[in-house]
Parts: C-alpha cells; structure tokens; sequence
C-alpha cells in the first residue's frame, strides 16, 4: 500500500501523531510518503524521514495566551495563492497513492477527491464553530465554515479520531458529528511514537515537571510564571521543552531547579523521567502524556475552544486541572503539589497509560486501512 500523510502545520500534535503512523506503516511494508510545511516539515526532517513541502493552509496568532480568531483568518489569508492548489494536485499525482490521509488538513481532502483517491480525515476539533461566536458578522462566517466542512466529512472515506473511545475521550467536548454524518468513524486510540516499554528515561531529578508549552511565542508568558513558581519550592524540579520560537536566553534570573532543553524532535525520555506535564490544551501533548502516565496540569489559550474543552476534560475527569493565564505562582505550586501528592491523580493517568497500550493506536490505524482498501 503506498500512504500519503498531509497534516496540519500549526501545532506539531498533527505532525506527532503522523510520525506514529509513518513508522506503523513503513514496519508493515507499506510505502510512506509525508506532505508537510513550517515546524511539521522540519520536525519530520529532524526525526530522520523526507518531508515534500505542501501549501500553508492556516495561521493561528494572538497576544499574551490570548486566541485571536480574526487575526488568525486575517493571516491566513494571506498566506492563500490560487497556485497552491495545483502544486498540490501535482504532488498526488507525481506521488500516485493508494490513499491519502489527511490530518487535520482539509486542502488534501480536496486535492485527494480531484484526483480520485480515496482518503481519510484524521481529526480531534470538530465543532470549529465555537470560535466564531464573538459578532453577529463572525457567526454568520462560523456558520459558513461549519457548512464546510460538515460537507467534507460527509465526503471522505473514514474519519479516524487519535483519541480514546467514549467514554474516556479527551476531545469529547469536541466531537460534535454523528454516524449520519460519516458511517465510518474509528476511535482508534492515542497515536504515540514510541510505547512506553521501548523508552529509555532521560536522567533527571525528581520529583520532576516537564512543561512542553507549544510552539507559538504568545505563551511566553506561561514561562515566566512557571519560573516564578518554581522559585517556591525548590525541592520540585522543572524541565521545559520550549517550542521553535521560544529563545530561553529571554528569561533572566532561571533558578538552579528549571533546566532549558530546548525544541527536540524526542520528548519521549523526558516524559518517562517525569512526574507531571505542564502543557497549553493542546491534544496532541495532552495524549502523549496521558499514554505515558503522567497527569496533566493544563493552560489552555485564552478564547481557544478547542483547547479549553480539553482542559475542562482533564479536570473533570481527575487526569489533572486547568489553570488559567492569570492564575499566579502561589496557586500554581499549591496545584503542582497537590497533583504530585494525591494518589488519585496518579492511579487515574496510570490507567490512561495502560488503555493507551491495549489500543495501540497506530496499530489499529493499519489494520483498520489494510481492511478498508
């Protein structure tokens, strides 16, 4: 089987979780081919596989953790040019897949259906009309969009969702289709890039907090308070995985508790040497860490739906708390130490951990495919 994989380029969950499924696949036999562009095509490139550029399709920007949903269609925008389309169009037909799988990345889908190849949408947001609720003006283009890409899941031949079956899915807020929409939806499980059992743990002390804020510079911010926090207990200690544009020099006066790794294309060592991620909402890393046991506290963009859901889940379920931008060091240390104490917290990741194993998500995808073509 030749698999083409598109993906998204903001936010390198998509990218993640199509590496999980490229090393699936190549292991099988199957030929593999990754469409990307920005951070994802670099993130690829860095794991050791070849990345064919692919059009940008969206840009999401905002201010101090603050979503800006104008501001992110204005810049995507843009970035749009009549030629992208075609280029892409080229690409499949140089390429000549079996199928294509399209994360997050709704171009391909088209591009794929142009050219008559069957193909499958990998998703976890499907209620993007909750962004566009602050104007009667932005509601009628939220209503638009929605009619969108409603008609394209109805299109497609599958929808794979990278989370937990219902009832414990994290992205449940936001899974908001149904089987008359699509009557091939696979909750497949988390695609993780490497199991538990196959990571060797980074050398770290404990008890350790792994922060692995995304790659968009607006959250900054979240640095300097976690820095702050971090200086109240001193016995707890904090490894941060900082994104593509973040610049650890900016921060001044780092406690000997807070190591800067830096972006790495592997954070698989440090999770299995941690004991609770701090992270934006975002589902890729909130998967990630839940697969290797570690609850979560979340800090969600401000006036992101999507990943202020997730968070919501993560609190309500007991895999961890969301927190808030303005939430200050005090509170923050009182919750770090809170998660790292309560056994509750602990046992409940443990068993995200071992459902994550017993689906074995990019396995499932395979066999899934293998049966569908």
């Amino acid at each position: 089987m030749k698999l083409l994989l598109l993906m998204c380029g903001e936010g390198l969950g998509h990218t993640s979780r199509c590496l999980a499924l490229g090393k699936e696949f190549l292991a099988a036999g199957h030929e593999v081919n990754f469409g990307a562009y920005k951070h994802s095509k670099k993130l690829i490139e860095k794991t050791g596989y070849m990345a064919h550029e692919i059009p940008s399709e969206i840009s999401l920007s905002g201010d101090s953790g603050v979503f800006n949903i104008k501001k992110s269609i204005i810049e995507t925008l843009k970035n749009v040019s009549p030629l992208d389309f075609r280029k892409l169009l080229k690409l499949i037909e140089k390429l000549d897949p079996d199928v294509v799988l399209s994360d997050g990345y709704y171009t391909g889908i088209l591009a794929a259906q142009v050219k008559r190849v069957p193909v499958y949408f990998i998703g976890h947001q499907f209620n993007m009309v909750e962004y566009f609720q602050q104007s009667f003006s932005m509601r009628i283009a939220g209503k638009l969009v929605k009619r969108f890409y409603n008609h394209t899941y109805k299109r497609v031949n599958g929808i794979i969702v990278p989370d937990y079956p219902l009832p414990y899915s994290i992205n449940r807020k936001n899974f908001a289709i149904s089987m008359d929409t699509n009557k091939n939806i696979f909750f497949c499980g988390p695609l993780i890039r490497h199991r538990y059992r196959e990571v060797k743990a980074e050398n770290l002390k404990r008890p350790n907090v792994l922060s692995t804020i995304g790659a968009f510079g607006y959250r900054a911010a979240i640095f300097k308070k976690l820095i702050e926090t971090a200086k109240l207990d001193t016995r707890i200690n904090y490894t941060f995985i900082t994104g593509p544009e973040i610049n650890p020099e900016q921060f001044l006066e780092i406690p000997d508790n807070v190591t800067f790794v830096g972006f790495t294309e592997n954070p698989f060592p440090y999770y299995k040497a941690s004991d609770l991620v701090i992270t934006a909402g975002g589902h890729g890393t909130i998967l990630e860490s839940l697969s290797f046991g570690l609850p979560v506290i979340s800090f969600p963009d401000e006036k992101h739906k999507e990943q202020e859901n997730n968070a919501s889940v993560l609190d309500e379920t007991g895999y961890g708390k969301r927190l808030s931008y303005l939430t200050g060091p005090e509170v923050i240390i009182s919750c770090i130490r809170e998660v790292l104490e309560d056994e509750q917290y602990i046992r409940k990741a443990r068993r995200m951990k071992e459902l994550s194993e017993v689906l074995d998500g990019p396995a499932a995808v395979r066999i899934f495919l293998e049966t569908q073509l």
